[in-house]
This record gives structure tokens, sequence and C-alpha cells, in this order.
């Protein structure tokens, strides 16, 4: 009885030992490449507020999401985000945004106390996916509001990018596609630099106050009676 056990425990054994290394396989996490964005060097550039950036919501975890052919999407197997996916974005567009303004007063949204932008940015992204057999898609909006709180631009964004089909060269190309969303834009954003400020409405003089003698002389004149000497006291008017 011992001899037949032992193959089967030994058998037993290995399909446990496959069944955990299928279940501890390795996984890639990966951020957007934000390229090679120039350092600003203008302390007093233009301000721009960036943001709020809104993100489609499959896009918010941490799941890398894979496009397939007949537009599905599925968890990637190999791969996931490091991190927030969001976050990966703000800053990746913060850092190319400044580069091409050659501005350090670009910020994100919310805008500390005391900021005042010459511009702000509404932007939107609605799709930024990929597949192994899909290129990579970026589809956005941006709005240009401007220190008057008037919209100046208002724009449909879509972007594509081929890739070789790996994981890691479908983020890559994410980040290609989101360093040409922020050229795009700061390309809109140089416009609105030099805007005149914005004038004070003039301020009205105070209602001067009449003087009580000028006053008495807008009122009618009563003539004053005058007494004639006669017999009787007659009075003319």
């Amino acid at each position: 009885m011992t001899a037949l056990r032992l193959p089967f425990i030994l058998m037993l054994a290995g399909l446990l030992g496959l069944a955990g290394c299928s279940t501890h396989q390795p996984v890639s996490l990966y951020q957007l490449d934000s390229g090679s964005p120039v350092q600003p060097a203008q302390s007093a550039g233009m301000a721009v507020l960036l943001g709020p950036v809104t993100v489609a919501d499959y896009l918010q975890r941490e799941t890398l999401l894979q496009r397939q052919p007949d537009g599905s999407l599925q968890a990637s197997i190999d791969g996931r985000w490091a991190g927030s996916l969001s976050s990966d974005i703000d800053q990746l567009l913060l850092r190319q945004v400044a580069g091409h303004l050659d501005s350090q007063r670009v910020v994100l949204a919310p805008a500390t106390v005391g900021f005042t932008p010459d511009v702000q940015v509404l932007l939107t992204i609605t799709r930024l996916d990929s597949g192994e057999k899909q290129p990579a898609i970026l589809d956005a909006q941006w709005r240009l509001i401007d220190r008057r709180g008037q919209v100046r631009d208002n724009r449909i964004i879509h972007l594509q990018e081929q890739h070789a089909g790996t994981t890691a060269a479908q983020v890559q190309a994410q980040g290609v596609l989101l360093q040409k969303l922020a050229e795009q834009l700061s390309t809109a954003l140089k416009p609105l630099a030099n805007q005149p400020p914005i004038a004070e409405a003039p301020r009205k003089p105070p209602a001067k106050s009449v003087a009580p003698a000028a006053e008495a002389e807008k009122q009618p004149k009563i003539p004053m009676a005058a007494p004639i000497r006669t017999d009787m006291e007659v009075f003319r008017f």
C-alpha cells in the first residue's frame, strides 16, 4: 500500500506546485511616459489653472484595460497601473503645458488662495485605451475660460497612435497621445497670455448736497404786503 500511495502523493504535490506557480505569476506595473518636458524658466510667466481634469469612470481603477476588436474591454492579465491613472494624467499634463508655455505659474485645480489665473482649463477625457491589435486612442474636450469668465475656446480632440502590440508599447503610446494633447492645448493657450487688465467700473460721484440758501432761491417768491397810509389800512399786493 505504501508503494502505491507514493506516486499518487508525488503527482498531487506536482499539481499543487503548478497551480501555485500559475497563481503567483509576476504582474508588471506601468506609469505613463511624461516624455522630456522642458523645465520652465520664467517665474512670472502665464498664469494657468489646469483643471478640474475629469477622467472617464472606466479609467479610474488600477486595472489596465485592453480594447478588443469587437470594442469590448478586458482586464490585462500581465499588467496594471502603478497607482492612480488620474494623478498620472494630471502630472503629465502639468509638466508638459508648463514646459511649452515656459511658465512656472501653471497649477492644478483647486488653486491656492491668492492665485489669479489668466486662463482656466476645463478638460474632460472620455477615452484613453488601446489593445494588442487596436491603436491607442484619446478622446477629450477642453474649454478655456479667461479672467472675465468668458469661454475663449471650446474644442473636441480625437488622437490616435499606433504601437507594437505589447503592453509596454501600449502604455508608451497612450503617454504620447497625452503629450500631443498638451502640445495642442498649449498652442491654444498662448494667444490668451496678453489679455488687457480688467478695467474697474467707474465710480459714481457722490450726490451733491444742495445748500439751504440755494434751495430757498428755487422756491416761488410771494410778494410782501406793503401798507398804504390812508384812513383805512388797505394792503396792496
